[in-house]
């Protein structure tokens, strides 16, 4: 391993804390992108060096000035209504990312992209890297990233290899993004099983997400997109049941039809366009897709061109999550 600098964006983030502690154990230096006191402290904390900015800065090329590798790790991942503010952190802070990159003169980089690229709100199943990009997107979250992805690997050239995984669910210790909202939804009464919840779906532990990136950052092919996940789909409300198990959390009961959502999904975006956001329902199209029909992935790829292997099994991912109780 090469102890050349490494640069990551959203390096306070749920995925940048993890790639930080994972390289700096590595013995790799690391450089992050901070834009705030508090996440210069939370990267310096973690063992990395902040550099104070954003993605949008002018000046990020400077910032990379010592490193050979990049990792694209920050997004804006609200589910909700599609947003300028979105659009322009997702789409215009990558293309600013990798032209900076580009001029520093980096060699490698791998951004971070997601299933949700590829979701309809119709189920997904065991879906391959060649499976096309929708024309229309579901929601502004998917529309903004796979606007990114494409933006990333179209920086990928002689010198400099660019590479994007696809990660689905991310999950597992120290998370401060999805399972606090899901958590809170339990606790409130909240939550409700989609049609039962008896449908299966791909999850990738934050430790297997941090396996694959290093993998794909060291022989990823350029322009190349990999799926990465734990190796095994389980079914929804299992998966998700057994989380809440691993905080105390009593596992609800109730469930919804999925017609009525999808319904109430539809309108509530339709709502949220006419109104510039004025009227919103509590479930868009976006965060439907993402949870109510199956969502699976094939990692073949990932498995023969990089040597990927699930570091981190489901069962071992939720005795870790109720160790942190």
């Amino acid at each position: 391993m090469t102890h050349t600098k490494l640069f990551i964006t959203g390096g306070s983030g749920y995925l940048g804390r993890n790639l930080i502690r994972h390289f700096v154990a590595k013995g790799r230096p690391v450089v992050a992108l901070a834009r705030s006191d508090a996440a210069v402290a939370t990267v310096t904390a973690l063992g990395a060096t902040p550099w104070r900015g954003d993605l949008l800065s002018p000046d990020l090329a400077d910032a990379m000035a010592d490193c050979a590798e990049l990792i694209h790790a920050a997004a804006d991942t609200d589910h909700g209504r599609a947003t300028v503010a979105q659009l322009a952190a997702n789409r215009d802070g990558t293309e600013n990312v990798f032209a900076a990159a580009q001029q520093a003169g980096l060699n490698r980089a791998v951004h971070i992209s997601t299933e949700s690229v590829l979701l309809t709100g119709r189920p997904l199943v065991n879906a391959t890297e060649e499976q096309p990009i929708p024309r229309r997107a579901v929601g502004g979250y998917s529309r903004s990233k796979a606007e990114a992805e494409r933006l990333a690997l179209s920086f990928n050239g002689d010198g400099f290899a660019v590479v994007a995984v696809r990660p689905r669910m991310v999950w597992g210790r120290d998370d401060t993004t999805a399972m606090p909202q899901l958590l809170g939804a339990a606790r409130s009464g909240q939550l409700a099983w989609i049609d039962g919840g008896h449908y299966r779906t791909s999850s990738t532990h934050i430790a297997n997400l941090c396996a694959g990136v290093e993998l794909a950052l060291a022989k990823g092919r350029g322009g190349e997109v990999y799926f990465l996940n734990d190796g095994e789909a389980w079914e929804f409300r299992k998966l998700v049941s057994a989380m809440l198990a691993a905080k105390g959390v009593a596992v609800p009961d109730k469930t919804v039809p999925r017609w009525l959502l999808r319904s109430m999904a539809m309108v509530g975006d339709r709502l949220a366009a006419l109104t510039n956001g004025r009227v919103t329902l509590p479930i868009t199209l976006q965060a439907f897709a993402t949870s109510a029909v199956e969502v699976t992935l094939d990692i073949s790829k990932a498995r023969q061109e990089l040597g990927y292997r699930p570091v981190m099994t489901i069962e071992a991912g939720l005795a870790e999550m109720a160790q942190e109780n």
